[in-house]
C-alpha cells in the first residue's frame, strides 16, 4: 500500500467532496419538503376561503358549483372542519371513523402538531376551524432523507468492505512474500551448517555434541519448511493427532525452563486427522510459547485431548494473567500483540493454519486471573 502524502490529500478531498454532495442532496430535499408543505398550506387556505363563501352564499347555484369544484379538488389532504355549532365535517378520512369521537380527538391533536389550524371567519364572525394533516405524498417525502442516508450508509459499507478485503489480500501477499524470502535466506546458511557438522563428525569430538547440532539443524529445516508453505495450500496427510501433539509438546518441554511445569493428557489413544504436521507443530509451538510469555516464565502448561463426536478437541491451558473478554476475537487479527517486541503475527498465523488450511476452529475457550484455555477443534478423518 502506498501511503504517500499525495494519496492522503486525495483521500481527504474525496471525503470532503462526498460530504458536500450528501449535504446538498439533504438540503435540496429539505427545501422541496418545505415548498411542498407551503403549497399544501395555500391549498388549504383556498379551501377555507371557499368554505367561508359557501357558508355565506350557499343559495347562489353558480357560486356553489365553484365551491363544489374546490372541495372536490382536494383528494389527498386529510382534514377535519369544526363549525361554530360544534358540528364536524371530515374529508379524506374513512367514513366509518367520522363518528368515532376518540379517533377524531386523536386526529385533531395530530393535525395540530403537523400544521397550524386555519380559522374561517366572515366579516369578523368566526364560522369554523379547519384542521388538516400532511398528505400521503408529504408523509412519504418526510422519510426520504432517512432512506437516502441509509442508502449512502450501505453504499459506504460496501466500499469499505471491498477496500478492507483488497487491503487484507495485499497484506497476505506481503506476508507470504516475506515468509518465502525468509525461508530462502535461511536455506543458504543451513546448507553450510550441514557441511560443517559432517566435518565435525570426522574430528575427535563428543558424538553427543554433533547429535544436538543435528537436532537444531533439523529444527531449522522444519522452520524453513513452515515459512516456505505460507501463502500456498499445504498438502494434508492422515496423521495421529495424539502422537503429533505429544511430539510437539515434548520438544518444547525439553527446551523450556525448569520453572515451567508441563502436563499432557489424552482421553483417547489415537485419532486420525488430515494434517500438515509441520504447520500443526508450529501452531502448538506458538500457543505454548504465548502461554509461557503470559506466565512470565513460571507456571503450568497443560494440554488435554478430548473426543467430541466427529471432532477431536485440543485444549492448551496456561496459568498466566489472562486475556480480557473484549479481546477474545481481536487477538487473532494481524498486528495485535501485548508484547513490547514482535509483529503480532503468531496467533494470526495459527488461526489461518487451523481454519483455512485444516478446516478446523480455534478460539479462546476461557480466560481469567487463573489462566487461559485455548481450544482447537479438528474433524476426525474416517
Amino acid at each position: 500500500m502506498n501511503f504517500s502524502p499525495k494519496n492522503k490529500t486525495t483521500n481527504i478531498f474525496l471525503v470532503i467532496g462526498a460530504f458536500i454532495v450528501v449535504s446538498l442532496i439533504l438540503w435540496n430535499t429539505n427545501s422541496f419538503f418545505k415548498k411542498f408543505k407551503e403549497e399544501e398550506r395555500l391549498k388549504m387556505e383556498i379551501w377555507a376561503t371557499a368554505q367561508s363563501e359557501f357558508l355565506q352564499s350557499s343559495e347562489e347555484v353558480d357560486l356553489g358549483n365553484l365551491h363544489l369544484k374546490v372541495f372536490q379538488n382536494n383528494t389527498s389532504t386529510p382534514m377535519i372542519l369544526i363549525n361554530k355549532d360544534s358540528s364536524i365535517r371530515v374529508n379524506n378520512i374513512p367514513a366509518e371513523m367520522a363518528s368515532d369521537s376518540v379517533y377524531i380527538a386523536k386526529k385533531l391533536r395530530q393535525f395540530q402538531d403537523e400544521n397550524t389550524p386555519i380559522s374561517i371567519d366572515q366579516q369578523g364572525e368566526h364560522l369554523a376551524t379547519l384542521y388538516y394533516g400532511n398528505s400521503e405524498v408529504l408523509n412519504k417525502l418526510k422519510f426520504y432523507p432517512i432512506a437516502l442516508l441509509l442508502i449512502i450508509f450501505l453504499f459506504g459499507a460496501v466500499i469499505f468492505f471491498l477496500f478492507r478485503t483488497n487491503k487484507a489480500a495485499e497484506q497476505n501477499k506481503l506476508w507470504a512474500g516475506m515468509a518465502k524470502e525468509t525461508a530462502h535466506q535461511i536455506g543458504t546458511p543451513l546448507s553450510s551448517l550441514l557441511g560443517w557438522n559432517e566435518l565435525l563428525k570426522t574430528e575427535n569430538i563428543n558424538p553427543d555434541i554433533t547429535k544436538e547440532i543435528e537436532k537444531d539443524i533439523d529444527r531449522l529445516k522444519t522452520i524453513t519448511e513452515r515459512f516456505s508453505k505460507i501463502g500456498s495450500l499445504p498438502k494434508l496427510n492422515e496423521a495421529d493427532i495424539v502422537a503429533e501433539t505429544k511430539d510437539a509438546f515434548d520438544y518444547l518441554k525439553r527446551r523450556s525452563s525448569k520453572l515451567i511445569h508441563f502436563s499432557f493428557k489424552s482421553n483417547i489413544e489415537s485419532a486420525p486427522v488430515l494434517l500438515n504436521s509441520s504447520l500443526y507443530n508450529w501452531t502448538i509451538e506458538n500457543l505454548v510459547k504465548n502461554g509461557i510469555d503470559a506466565m512470565k516464565g513460571k507456571g503450568t502448561i497443560a494440554i488435554e485431548i478430548v473426543p467430541q463426536g466427529k471432532f477431536v478437541t485440543i485444549l492448551i491451558a496456561d496459568t498466566g494473567h489472562g486475556i480480557p473478554k473484549s479481546n477474545f476475537n481481536t487477538i487473532f487479527a494481524p498486528g495485535v500483540t501485548s508484547k513490547k517486541r514482535g509483529w503480532g503475527l503468531g496467533l494470526s498465523l495459527v488461526k489461518r493454519i487451523i481454519e483455512e488450511y485444516h478446516n478446523g476452529k480455534i478460539k479462546v475457550l476461557s480466560s481469567g486471573k487463573e489462566g487461559t484455555i485455548m481450544q482447537i477443534s479438528l474433524k476426525v478423518h474416517q
